[in-house]
């Protein structure tokens, strides 16, 4: 029910998902179930192929996300966390209020031990045709050097177990590549980075670097990730006004990655952007499913332990 084009556009991309998953998988939809249920039908979509949990309560967009969650445990983003937390779900994905599925995963799930903050990725694209994965982008507007370098464990196994990225390359955004420059958090982030065994680091890059071939993964704070992807985003729509799109411009479309993993959390978790249409829902489920089956989560675990 969360979005701003929900309920149709959510039913109509997990419609979409259901055609593209394996014979055995099984899409749970939570919300009005009377809704669904005449969303399916418009959709000429056999209501017994899915799953669907009557939630009565909706979280709204503005609702503040801790009053909110704790208030409206019959909302669907309450009961998807509940469905996860007893494993009757492998993945939970959603669109509806950010701070609430952030909150949701920290109140039920809860975060891998050793995780002093979970964080929330995107994926960058490069000049050469792959992608990157950029973190934190919002979930941590301020970070501490050892979380930023907790960042780069993460980043890392990301896009290693899910998009198959071999010893990916770890930067730390900064003002410039030299040891020294940047303000104290990232100068000391630096000094920890540099002998990690963790990840492979490879230093500072610039934001000049951010789509070229320098790093595979890039680290910062919260409010600077979240910048840099709505600029991204900006950037694409007046080239696609233009008409000016190429190979590379047109996968700055949020549509096609679909949403942000939490990492950190016991649990397979994304997060869709508010305004999500149908092809983006789909692949939002997608990759859910794919983050749950590389059991990212249990290979976050085991990495934390040996820090």
């Amino acid at each position: 029910m969360g979005g701003d084009f929900a309920p149709k556009a959510t039913i109509q991309g997990a419609v979409s998902a259901m055609k593209e998953l394996a014979n055995g998988s099984t899409v749970v939809l939570i919300g009005d179930r009377d809704v669904i249920a005449e969303e399916l039908k418009s959709l000429h979509a056999p209501s017994e192929k899915y799953e669907i949990i009557h939630s009565p309560e909706v979280i709204g967009m503005a609702e503040s996300p801790i009053k909110a969650f704790t208030q409206k445990p019959k909302s669907s983003i309450a009961i998807g966390y509940h469905l996860l937390m007893e494993k009757k779900i492998n993945a939970f994905a959603s669109a509806g209020n950010t701070g609430a599925m952030l909150v949701g995963a920290m109140y039920s799930i809860k975060t891998i031990p050793g995780v002093i903050r979970p964080c929330l990725t995107s994926m960058i694209p490069k000049e050469n045709g792959n992608m990157g994965v950029l973190l934190d982008v919002g979930a941590n507007a301020d970070c501490k050097p050892d979380v930023l370098y907790q960042f780069g464990i993460l980043g890392s196994l990301y896009a290693e177990h899910v998009y198959g990225i071999q010893n990916p390359k770890v930067g730390l955004m900064n003002l410039g590549e030299e040891p020294g420059k940047g303000n104290l958090v990232t100068q000391a982030t630096y000094e920890i980075m540099k002998t990690t065994k963790q990840f492979n680091f490879v230093g500072n890059i610039e934001g000049c670097d951010l789509f070229n071939e320098k790093s595979d993964v890039v680290v910062c704070e919260g409010f600077t990730g979240n910048v840099i992807i709505k600029q991204a985003e900006s950037i694409y729509e007046l080239l696609k006004k233009g008409g000016k799109l190429d190979s590379v411009t047109e996968k700055f479309n949020y549509e096609i990655h679909g949403g942000s993993p939490i990492l950190g959390v016991n649990g397979a978790v994304v997060v869709g952007h508010g305004i999500s249409n149908a092809s983006a829902i789909k692949n939002m489920v997608m990759l859910a499913k794919n983050v749950a089956e590389t059991n990212l989560a249990e290979k976050i675990k085991n990495a934390l332990e040996y820090v």
